[in-house]
């Protein structure tokens, strides 16, 4: 598990202060600038365990930055998605903070439908068996990000404690 689900009592500014320091290191690391910018919409990424869209980052950066368009926040998500940082949401075309940007991986997202809150898992056995599976059929495999959907463990405590 890469990044789990928030429990009770989860301090998500520790959680969005770890991501940021992460971020910080590794792109001093790599020799690639990290913005006010790029460091921003990363931090307004990680406020939640739900994906965010594009233009909700947009609404927001224009609290502070009344000119921001739409082509800066496209560029510093791809920014932060080259960097490992970040990733898509195909389905529903949104963003979420990458639980370990430290490597690249192929990611498992386990999306609920309830809440969206999301869970990250890089498991090497699924990856590595999809890509088995893809070369068998003689597919050439460019990308890999599956994509679940089901309730995660709070919305499952509170539909089974509801009262029929």
């Amino acid at each position: 598990m890469v990044s789990p689900f928030p429990g009770r009592g989860h301090d998500h500014a520790h959680c969005v202060a770890d991501a940021l320091a992460v971020a910080d290191r590794l792109c001093a690391e790599r020799g690639v600038r990290l913005t006010p910018l790029r460091r921003r919409v990363l931090e307004m990424v990680w406020q939640s365990h739900r994906p965010v869209k594009a233009y909700d980052l947009l609404d927001q950066l224009r609290e502070r930055r009344q000119r921001a368009a739409p082509p800066t926040v496209y560029r510093a998500l791809e920014f932060l998605r080259h960097e490992g940082l970040v990733h898509r949401l195909e389905s529903l075309n949104a963003f979420v903070g990458c639980g370990d940007p430290r490597h690249a991986h192929a990611g498992q997202f386990l999306i609920c439908r309830r809440c969206e809150a999301v869970a990250e898992l890089s498991d090497p056995e699924i990856t590595r068996l999809i890509a088995e599976r893809a070369q068998a059929l003689g597919f050439h495999l460019g990308s890999q990000t599956i994509e679940l959907d089901g309730l995660c463990p709070g919305c499952q405590a509170e539909v089974c404690d509801r009262p029929e």
